[in-house]
């Protein structure tokens, strides 16, 4: 293998790519001293409505606050119930946890890693019996995959409910012809650096086609305002895009699409050589991924061992993640669609290996033939 090193995320040989564009953006920024909602955060905004076909766009200050911002204005609260997976990050349950309202848990499917339909019904009917009025449901397409829409929204249809895509790790996949961005009342992303498409700090979006909730979001993103600043229609919080990282996602989306090709290409040769040796992801029909993560699947006892090995060939792994909501310490009191048993499986048996567009082929050989002959030895 070539002498560079195997990062788990590339993000040096991307900024080297861009680094004059980059540089001369943040330099007219400074130049003009517009720090905050200058005119990149709106153009940003109309770059990733034309990329998405998404009708509203508003950037803000983080993927968690682009959740919470949809529930501020759809007014969840005490009383009511907002359907989750239990395999993902805390975010997607912590904004339900902020506005009073109850977070229930449902399991995860075992080849996508997205929530359960099944599951999801019962959580609906659990929400019930607890005397909660179960309201949105909050999908999540984990590593880069959408989840299964099309059964997810016939429940929401089914039940009264409205649904917000999380799409923190999947803003640029496709759902049957359908772009994450488009998919539910509301979607939203986060930009940070270690996403696809990442800027150089905190930042994130929200998507919709609702006129009515895009104007509540905006004016919710800062402090709540109504005609001008100082003129507070209702209780907002301070979400704010900053310029400076507008700038940044403007320039790098403009080789996003070539990224996700080269990620797309990536994934499929990891699957052509792991595929005798253990579990690989694969796509539900119809679906496209951007892959913000390349995971496998094997036992835990495997896994601990693969960790090490691999740390011992200089190949950087993560687990993503070692414990679901519903395990941790912030989360266990909350309401549960029974055991769960895919998401507490997923997380003593995932594993993620390095994931970027700037992967080549000899560093992937190296840790396919690692991972390979570790296996074969295990």
């Amino acid at each position: 293998m070539e002498t560079q090193e195997l990062l788990f995320i590339d993000l040096q040989t991307q900024k080297n790519r861009l680094k004059a564009k980059i540089e001369h953006a943040i330099h007219n920024i400074i130049e003009k001293n517009h720090f905050i909602m200058g005119p990149e955060v709106a153009q940003l905004e109309q770059q990733l409505s034309k990329f998405c076909g998404a009708k509203h766009v508003i950037g803000c200050s983080n993927g968690t606050d682009s959740l919470a911002l949809v529930l501020r204005a759809k007014n969840i609260g005490p009383n009511d119930a907002v359907l989750v997976p239990s395999f993902t990050f805390a975010s997607t349950a912590e904004v339900v946890v902020w506005l009073g309202a109850t977070p229930i848990f449902v399991d995860v499917l075992p080849d996508s890693f997205n929530m359960d339909p099944h599951s999801l019904i019962k959580g609906i009917q659990l929400a019930k019996d607890l005397n909660l009025t179960p309201r949105a449901v909050i999908s999540v397409d984990l590593f880069g995959q959408p989840a299964d829409y099309d059964s997810i929204e016939s429940i929401c249809h089914q039940f009264g409910l409205w649904l917000l895509s999380d799409a923190a790790q999947s803003f640029g996949a496709t759902y049957k012809g359908r772009k994450v961005g488009t998919i539910g009342l509301a979607t939203s992303t986060s930009f940070y650096p270690a996403k696809p498409l990442g800027c150089y700090g905190d930042g994130g979006a929200v998507f919709t086609d609702d006129d009515e909730l895009a104007e509540i979001i905006r004016s919710l993103r800062v402090h709540g305002q109504g005609k001008d600043k100082y003129d507070n229609a209702r209780i907002g919080i301070n979400g704010r895009l900053d310029t400076l990282q507008a700038a940044v996602l403007l320039e790098k989306l403009t080789i996003f699409p070539e990224e996700i090709e080269k990620r797309q290409h990536i994934a499929s040769y990891y699957n052509q050589g792991l595929e005798k040796v253990v579990q690989v992801p694969h796509l539900i029909s119809k679906v496209t991924s951007v892959w913000a993560q390349y995971t496998v699947r094997m036992s835990a006892n495997h896994r601990n061992e693969m960790i090490k090995r691999l740390s011992q060939d200089k190949i950087p792994t993560v687990v993503y993640y070692p414990k679901s909501l519903h395990q941790q310490t912030a989360y266990r009191n909350f309401p549960t669609v029974g055991h769960l048993q895919v998401s507490e499986s997923l997380a003593n048996e995932v594993l993620s290996l390095p994931m970027h567009p700037y992967l080549t082929q000899d560093m992937q050989d190296f840790i396919i033939d690692r991972f390979c002959a570790h296996m074969n030895d295990l």
